[in-house]
């Protein structure tokens, strides 16, 4: 599973069509990038390509941020969908495909998932990760194997990751892990806290920490987490209020919501995300707002597993930034996800156009690397990464509207099918539709998930 990293980028131009702005739609835009691989300059009103530029015809963004990912559950897709039921018997499946990964599996399933993610326009994956150990519990020779084969995996799909390694010691506040769930535990905080401590970020990789939710963290070692996450100022996300047994559950056990609980013992705050964030009281999402704490949106699982609608709405008018993530993959779609989310208010409320199309762009771009630890993408200006993807205008889905409403268009109309070109650090990694270094995706999907059928 050797694998390099995203090398040192040539200095070169492109010519976008048409770039979004996160405030409007320009026509005729040179981007320069610089060997680094950022964005060195940015010239509008570039009526035609520049000699030797790239041209990049359509509407270009800045690249989509999946701010929450488990790789492992993409080889779920359809297979979870015969029938009926409930989140928890949905677990139960999950944990039968958990426990067939081993680091060499892994990195062949999750290299295909981030290759789609680059189909989809996506140049940043934050990647929640539990599966650390063999099964059983016991650790492997480099007991962050698994999380390696992840960062590998992104490096050989040509996308950055931001490895949220993930605490999961408990089945529930405070009882044991079950015998799935012993490869997710490392027994205690501590114990995790030393193990992720080995783990290095690179050129393409970042190191975060997650709380996977506080039924399964208990309360006396949240701090823990929290604490690391601090010292290394790094990403910390963890699972909110996703379903209201959770919520009974953490009232029972402690007299109060999992995000008093969260707040009680350090874990809120600007560097940290709720995921889901669903189930909320209003002193929850003041708690929330008042700390600057984040919100991921994962609208498509979310109705996928019937968990309800958040009150997103809500929690950004009190202080909570947006992102979006496509969490299980029922699709991986950035723009269904946020095209979800505001439609799903308006299912809620009976009322249109809770965020404009740049609202949602935003959440899905420059708010979604943030809350991965990388301020310095999402946004198509001087000195950014230049990472950016492009969306025709002119398939079946886009064509017909005017140029200037492209921010619309591709919210309200587009799929990540209209994505033509991926570039990440300025180069390319989707060129025409087409992944430059896996050259058969659709091959590598279905040969990687059919090696975790037992």
């Amino acid at each position: 599973m050797q694998v390099t990293g995203h090398g040192v980028t040539a200095h070169k131009t492109y010519w976008l069509e048409h770039a979004w702005l996160g405030t409007h739609v320009e026509p005729g835009v040179a981007l320069e990038v610089t060997a680094d691989g950022r964005i060195g300059a940015l010239r509008t009103g570039v009526d035609t390509p520049p000699p030797g530029a790239e041209v990049l015809r359509g509407l270009t963004l800045p690249g989509l941020a999946n701010a929450h990912s488990h790789a492992f559950h993409r080889a779920l897709r359809s297979t979870v969908q015969v029938g009926s039921g409930t989140f928890w018997t949905w677990r139960d499946v999950m944990y039968k495909v958990a426990q067939n990964l081993t680091p060499d599996t892994y990195f062949a399933l999750a290299r295909a998932v981030y290759a789609e993610m680059a189909l989809a326009g996506i140049t940043n994956v934050g990647e929640f990760h539990y599966v650390h150990h063999a099964p059983g519990g016991a650790a492997y020779a480099d007991p962050n194997a698994m999380g390696e084969a992840l960062i590998e995996a992104a490096a050989a799909a040509g996308i950055r990751i931001t490895l949220l390694d993930t605490a999961y010691l408990s089945a529930g506040f405070g009882e044991a892990p079950n015998p799935h769930q012993l490869r997710f535990s490392d027994g205690t905080a501590d114990a995790w806290a030393e193990r992720v401590s080995a783990l290095k970020p690179r050129e393409h990789a970042l190191i975060g920490a997650a709380i996977h939710s506080v039924r399964a963290v208990p309360a006396e070692q949240l701090a823990t987490v929290a604490r690391w996450a601090g010292e290394q100022r790094a990403p910390l996300h963890v699972h909110l209020s996703e379903q209201t047994a959770e919520n009974e559950a953490c009232q029972a056990a402690h007299g109060r919501t999992p995000t008093r609980l969260l707040a009680d013992h350090g874990v809120l705050g600007p560097r940290t995300t709720g995921v889901h964030n669903t189930h909320l009281t209003d002193a929850d999402i003041a708690l929330l707002g008042g700390t600057s704490t984040g919100t991921c949106m994962c609208p498509t699982t979310e109705r996928d597993l019937a968990d309800g609608t958040g009150p997103a709405v809500r929690l950004q008018q009190a202080g909570s930034p947006l992102s979006l993530g496509s969490d299980s993959h029922a699709v991986i779609d950035l723009l269904e996800e946020a095209r979800a989310m505001e439609l799903n208010e308006r299912l809620r409320s009976r009322t249109r156009g809770h965020w404009t199309a740049n609202a949602l762009l935003t959440a899905a771009t420059a708010d979604g690397h943030a809350a991965l630890g990388r301020a310095d993408a999402g946004r198509l200006e001087a000195g950014a990464l230049a990472d950016f993807t492009t969306v025709a205008l002119d398939s079946v889905r886009t064509a017909g509207p005017l140029p200037r409403l492209g921010a619309e268009t591709a919210v309200f109309a587009a799929s990540a099918a209209d994505v033509r070109h991926t570039v990440v650090g300025g180069r390319h990694v989707v060129r025409d539709g087409h992944h430059t270094l896996v050259p058969d995706v659709p091959s590598a999907l279905s040969e990687s998930i059919a090696a975790l059928r037992t």
